[in-house]
């Protein structure tokens, strides 16, 4: 009998291991299974980050392109600018000096004539005379010693 009970202690042994390698199987199967889904996953994560990382560097260049555009538009609308205001304040010198002129003008008709421009004045404090003037017209010159033969004429 005892040595039956050292078979049967024996084949309990191996039953036993056999038993054991099994659960160790399953555990390095499992072990396989989530090494592999990980994997699976990192490699997920990395093309996420990757289209991610596509799409910010489209973004960016589609932004730069957008700023681009915009200072040109700036840079146009900054000499457009210049251009008009240099007009302007080529206008307004032409206007002091056509002011000037229709003064000394109106003093120089008063003188002459007798009587005021101020009568031909319309609303906008220009005269008529002026609305048929030409722009290229060569300028009026009086003269001093014609302004006198006109003066001591009219005495």
């Amino acid at each position: 009998m005892a040595c039956a009970s050292v078979v049967s202690s024996g084949s309990s042994q191996v039953a036993n291991s056999g038993s054991e390698q099994d659960v160790q199987a399953l555990i390095n199967q499992r072990k396989l299974k989530r090494m592999l889904s990980n994997r699976e996953s990192a490699r997920r994560s990395r093309m996420r980050k990757q289209k991610h990382m596509d799409d910010l560097k489209a973004q960016v260049s589609q932004l730069q392109k957008e700023n681009s555009q915009i200072l040109i538009a700036l840079n146009i609308t900054t000499q457009h600018y210049a251009g008009v205001e240099a007009e302007n304040s080529l206008l307004r010198t032409q206007l002091t000096e056509l002011s000037s002129r229709l003064e000394s003008l109106s003093e120089l008709a008063y003188f002459m004539g007798g009587s005021s421009c101020n009568s031909l004045q319309t609303p906008d404090g220009f005269t008529a005379a002026w609305g048929s003037m030409v722009v290229n017209q060569l300028p009026i010159v009086a003269s001093a010693d014609r302004f006198q033969d006109c003066c001591y004429a009219n005495l």
